[in-house]
Parts: structure tokens; C-alpha cells; sequence
């Protein structure tokens, strides 16, 4: 075999071997586009959104069922108006109660779905007529203390 060809079959496996890699980052960090077949958007308001991100889990009983793929202020309600790309192999009740959550005490954020009883079910492009907004673990500790402290002056 001459030091050309051998220099060819080395330099095709290592193209190889990077566009595996490739793929394989593109797999675990989320990046492709293949990871839901057909889906349909939907939009949630909030308060406090807290540390949630582009691209966070959408989770219902504990099943990833969506990704975040939009979040923005909204200037007129002052609220952030948060969009869900969710699988269409999943319908959710017209009632259904969308509230940011927080795996483990530290974790990153997401938003978790409790699915309602209505019979009707949300479609492409519907808003949640209910959300919960994340919990600032600052403003409940600062809440805490604010009492304790409160509670000490009302002894006196």
C-alpha cells in the first residue's frame, strides 16, 4: 500500500471518527432537530420566570413532553410570555396548570403540566389560562427572616 493511500484511509476514518463526535454532542446536548416528530406551540405568561432557559424540559408527570423554545417580556403586562414546543404525540386539557419547577433544591428549572379534566383540548398557538411562577429561594428566605424579625418586635 503506498504512504498516499494510507494517507487517504487515515484521513477518511478520522473525518469519521469528528463527524461522530459531532453527532453525538448534537444527540446529548439536545441540539438536533430530530428530537420530536410532529409538534404543535404553545404560550404560558408568568410573573418570574427565575433562572429558566431556552431549550429547558417541558415535563408532565415527570415525562419530558416539550422543550422551552421561546422566552420574552412582554412591556405591556410586564409579564414573560414563555413558548412550549410540545410533542404531538401529546394533548393536554383545555384546564391543564403550567407551573415553573425546580429539580432538586438547586437544580435547573423547568416547566412542569398538571393535566385538568376539560374535555376540550389545547391546539397550536393556545395560551394556559392558569400558570405558577417560579419560587425565588432569596425572596423566601428574606420572607423568613422578615418575620422572625417582626415577631421579635411584637414580643417587645
Amino acid at each position: 500500500m503506498s504512504r498516499k493511500l494510507l494517507d487517504l484511509w487515515v484521513g477518511f476514518f478520522v473525518a469519521l471518527g469528528v463527524a461522530a463526535l459531532l453527532f453525538l454532542a448534537l444527540r446529548v446536548g439536545s441540539f438536533s432537530t430530530s428530537g420530536f416528530g410532529q409538534t404543535y406551540q404553545l404560550t404560558a405568561r408568568f410573573d418570574n420566570i427565575g433562572g429558566l432557559k431556552v431549550r429547558g424540559p417541558v415535563k408532565s408527570a415527570g415525562v419530558v413532553v416539550g422543550r422551552v423554545s421561546d422566552i420574552r417580556f412582554d412591556s405591556e403586562t410586564y409579564e414573560a410570555l414563555v413558548t412550549l414546543t410540545i410533542d404531538g404525540r401529546y394533548s393536554f386539557p383545555k384546564d391543564t396548570f403550567a407551573s415553573i419547577l425546580t429539580a432538586g433544591l438547586l437544580g435547573e428549572q423547568y416547566i412542569g403540566l398538571d393535566a385538568g379534566g376539560d374535555e376540550r383540548r389545547l391546539k397550536n398557538g393556545d395560551s394556559f389560562a392558569k400558570t405558577q411562577s417560579a419560587v425565588v429561594l432569596e425572596k423566601l428566605i428574606s420572607q423568613f427572616m422578615f418575620n422572625k424579625a417582626s415577631e421579635g418586635q411584637d414580643a417587645k
